[in-house]
């Protein structure tokens, strides 16, 4: 039987820092295991508050701002379990490659997911909150599907993560990613341009596909880093950040991934899996930008885990 318990009344006043967040994902963050579509029927019903007024969900915070956050009902089935996520926040503590008192960068482990939902109650960003109590403005800068590894960043404060998605928007961040694709990677395709679009099924799976029509502009630029008898190691670095743009991309080219189980080759991932590797081969191996605060040139490199160098290690072997 499903536990649930309902909150009280809060008023909260808005610190500095979270000035220009819309209410929603305000309440979204601060709701946790309270369904979305509640989050926006107290909003539009009007028992959301702020200083004494109704509100839409688009409106954006200001500091001093008295939110009258109303009862709602939490079901703790579906609220973040902190007991299932101590193994995820020991874990990421060892995961961490860069801090200061504005950013994080964290070496992700492949099958952690970056927040919780789609089924999964916590995630990354969860989990650091956890580690971090005293952070109270942790926001991703951008993502990382829960089976890719490698450097994620992660903003302190808001003030922080508005200069980083700058970066984003300008692209002037740079992240490669390592990629085991299946077959000879032509070296003349140092680019692939090919439009893509989302789909969202039902399930809520997403699915990217080319759609030279109604895709958006993407671009991937490809390196080859080695090459093996079946299988080259490439360096992607994606210019745009369109959903599944390398796996889609490496697919498109006749190139999938090892181990994607949505965009790959199903005998290629069978063949590796043999030689060790029981996940997909996509890693996001270095990030360069620039410090929100400093304005410093910071460049991490995140190391491959054990069972990447391992299939790479295999690959190398004589037969």
């Amino acid at each position: 039987m499903t536990e649930q318990k309902k909150t009280s009344v809060e008023f909260v006043e808005i610190e500095t820092g979270f000035e220009g967040q819309r209410i929603d994902n305000f309440l979204r963050n601060r709701l946790k295991g309270v369904p979305k579509s509640v989050v926006y029927r107290i909003i539009r019903k009007g028992e959301v508050r702020v200083n004494k007024k109704r509100i839409k969900p688009e409106y954006k915070l200001q500091v001093a701002d008295i939110v009258r956050v109303p009862p709602v009902v939490v079901d703790d089935k579906q609220a973040p379990k902190v007991s299932k996520g101590l193994k995820i926040v020991a874990q990421l503590e060892d995961c961490i490659l860069f801090e200061d008192k504005d950013i994080i960068v964290l070496n992700k482990p492949a099958g952690m997911a970056v927040h919780g939902g789609s089924g999964l109650n916590f995630g990354v960003i969860e989990a650091l909150r956890t580690l971090r109590p005293d952070a109270r403005q942790l926001e991703l800068v951008h993502r990382l599907d829960r089976d890719t590894s490698g450097c994620l960043l992660i903003a302190k404060k808001r003030s922080m993560l508005r200069v980083l998605h700058e970066q984003l928007r300008e692209k002037t961040m740079q992240k490669n990613y390592w990629a085991l694709v299946d077959g000879q990677w032509d070296k003349k395709d140092r680019k692939v341009d090919e439009p893509l679009r989302k789909n969202t099924l039902q399930s809520g799976e997403r699915v990217v596909k080319v759609d030279k029509n109604e895709g958006k502009p993407s671009l991937t630029l490809f390196r080859i880093l080695d090459r093996f008898s079946s299988c080259t190691l490439v360096q992607a670095s994606p210019v745009t950040g369109r959903t599944h743009q390398i796996r889609v991309h490496t697919a498109c080219k006749g190139h999938p991934i090892a181990g994607d189980n949505k965009y790959g080759n199903n005998d290629f991932s069978a063949f590796m899996e043999q030689k060790g590797l029981k996940r997909m081969f996509l890693h996001a191996f270095s990030l360069k930008f620039s410090h929100p605060n400093s304005q410093e040139t910071i460049y991490v490199e995140a190391p491959l885990d054990t069972q990447l160098t391992k299939a790479l290690a295999m690959l190398k072997q004589p037969k």
